[in-house]
């Protein structure tokens, strides 16, 4: 679907990325960790231009492109990485032990060139960037800005998002109306008996038989408790107990994820967990004690934002992928429950076999190009919405 508007963005953004591919690699050599990206925001805020630029949620801020008025949100996390980059690239990061290896600088470059395009365009919806601090740890910054009062006041008609997805060929975009990623909760077990020496096991309550217990039992959760036609995870990651061999310590943990896609499911694998951890435990002369911390929310897109950004993917040359949903998480869940959202998976496999948060995950120079044109759609979906689509050329009409 192509438009009067998409006509004058395109080739304003086309403009725009050279100088964005050079901003993504100086982004990627400074990667910044959650919480501490006001070195980040400060060189993207020297990039764009900018009405209006407003700090938030610590080291966040909004920056309104194009003048007062019903605005598109577009947006793109600031924070790096806990991982030792292992490219060999002469743009690698310069800091040791941090690295963009989730495709933030891939997505903070794009909107960069998608709001220098809505900026040199005359008769362009405003654009909002939404500078977002912390995606990869809690407290969630996208949670933050979601509460704020700031967002309210730039009067969006809508926010966009979208992500780099290894498991996808590049030149692929998936906008998949509906769920697209799941809930995102973590959970601590902790397990208390009595110690003692190993040698006497019948003096002791062993926390550590216990929860390994609980780890068993908790796999039939999502087997048998789950309705098999919907789906969850339940998986234990860490565990922690004891300090030598010849002692039966007082207690022993275990932590790990749990996803839904269903405010239900989520609701039933939280009470099954507490009740399995408590009862196996209680049952081996022990307690257990859960800690439940809530993670994002489902991740819907709204359907008909998906639907008109499908179209425009196409006419911008990028080829729709088929519906995609994942147990993956992404804080943009919290933007997309107060306002209508659209988060895109934009395809960058090149058959290297990188993944997210791998230490060699580097998306090429066409990731910059596809993840803005892919923003362009999103933008061009939301300008649809509030103004409502052009209506089709007349078709021929037939000789008898």
């Amino acid at each position: 679907m192509s438009t009067p508007l998409a006509a004058r963005l395109l080739p304003a953004l086309e403009k725009e990325l050279p100088a964005a591919g050079e901003l993504r690699r100086r982004l990627h050599a400074g990667p910044d960790l959650s919480g501490e990206e006001g070195p980040t925001r400060d060189l993207v805020l020297a990039e764009l231009p900018g009405d209006e630029t407003r700090l938030v949620a610590g080291t966040g801020a909004l920056v309104r492109v194009g003048g007062p008025g019903r605005a598109v949100g577009v947006r793109a996390e600031l924070d790096a990485l806990a991982v030792t980059e292992r490219t060999g690239v002469v743009w690698a990061s310069g800091v040791p032990g941090r690295m963009h290896a989730c495709g933030h600088d891939v997505h903070l470059a794009a909107l960069v060139a998608l709001a220098r395009a809505v900026a040199a365009t005359d008769g362009a919806v405003p654009l909002v960037a939404v500078l977002q601090p912390r995606e990869e740890t809690y407290p969630s910054g996208a949670r933050d800005i979601a509460g704020s009062p700031l967002l309210a006041e730039q009067e969006l008609i809508a926010v966009i998002g979208a992500h780099v997805q290894p498991t996808l060929p590049a030149g692929l975009v998936a906008a998949t109306p509906g769920t697209v990623n799941a809930a995102a909760d973590e959970f601590t077990v902790v397990v208390r008996g009595r110690g003692g020496h190993a040698a006497y096991p019948h003096l002791t309550s062993d926390p550590v038989l216990a929860l390994a217990h609980v780890i068993v039992g908790l796999q039939r959760v999502v087997s048998r408790d789950v309705d098999p036609t919907s789906s969850a995870v339940l998986g234990v990651s860490t565990l922690a107990a004891g300090s030598a061999p010849n002692v039966v310590p007082d207690s022993a943990s275990a932590s790990g994820t749990l996803r839904s896609l269903s405010d239900p499911v989520r609701e039933l694998v939280h009470t099954r967990l507490r009740e399995v951890a408590e009862l196996v435990a209680r049952a081996h002369g022990c307690e257990a004690t859960v800690t439940i911390t809530h993670g994002e929310p489902v991740l819907r897109n709204d359907p008909a934002l998906a639907t008109l950004a499908g179209a425009h993917l196409t006419a911008l040359g990028l080829e729709p992928a088929r519906p995609m949903c994942s147990f993956g998480a992404d804080d943009f869940s919290y933007l997309s429950a107060v306002l209508p959202g659209l988060m895109m998976f934009v395809g960058v496999d090149d058959g290297s076999g990188a993944r997210l948060h791998g230490s060699d995950f580097l998306p090429g120079d066409d990731a910059v190009r596809d993840v803005a044109l892919a923003m362009l759609a999103g933008y061009l979906a939301a300008a649809d919405v509030e103004n409502g689509p052009p209506a089709p050329s007349p078709g021929r009409t037939r000789s008898p």
